[in-house]
């Protein structure tokens, strides 16, 4: 019995969208959501940064993307009015890597990066994350938070402002999906009680 060319053409189209979607990412468990934003508790993992200084987000996280294949989420961290945006390229390392990451070349400038557990604020967003857009986004998180019982619970442990996480190849042109990540102190919430509504 022979299998039709378009069976085979379908067959094949969803077994790369399965690997696509297999990817591997960092175990997180969301603890609180509203329509506009979660907040998830994201387990100890290690990543590989790639200190960036440049002029446009969009700049600095093609350049960073050329230092490592794609794994996701890529994290662009942000300082918003340090001149030229100094960002960090980071990209997660999956698990087989987590107890002992891959020493790097000296000629990347790849820096192995410990993230310790911790509490982050996002916000789903779709399209292409860019320049004009990723402070729109950034700027509605923190009005959406301010409403909320995380308002000023925003973490002043980190150097940079908020972050880009994007999960989508540069390639995809339908269906991206990127998050602006702020990290929160879960230690000001006074009386609140985590339930885990769902872990990944």
């Amino acid at each position: 019995m022979e299998i039709p060319k378009s069976s085979m053409v379908v067959l094949g189209f969803l077994c790369i969208l399965s690997l696509c979607e297999a990817i591997e990412s960092p175990q997180y468990t969301v603890v609180h959501s509203e329509s506009e934003f979660d907040i998830r508790f994201y387990r100890e993992s290690r990543w590989m940064a790639a200190p960036v200084r440049d002029i446009s987000f969009a700049k600095a996280t093609r350049n960073g993307y050329h230092r490592l294949a794609m794994t996701v989420p890529v994290l662009t961290s942000i300082i918003p009015g340090a001149g030229p945006l100094a960002n960090s390229v980071k990209f997660y390392l999956p698990v087989n890597f987590q107890a002992n990451p891959p020493l790097p070349l000296p000629e990347l400038n790849l820096k192995p990066y410990k993230w310790d557990s911790h509490y982050v604020a996002i916000r789903n967003f779709s399209g292409f994350a860019r320049d004009r857009n990723i402070v729109e986004e950034a700027e509605t998180l923190a009005t959406s938070l301010s409403r909320s019982p995380w308002a000023n619970c925003t973490s002043s442990k980190g150097s940079y402002a908020y972050s880009i996480a994007q999960y989508s190849s540069p390639f995809k042109f339908i269906g991206c999906l990127n998050e602006v990540w702020v990290d929160i102190d879960a230690s000001g919430i006074k009386g609140c009680k985590f339930s885990s509504i769902a872990t990944y």
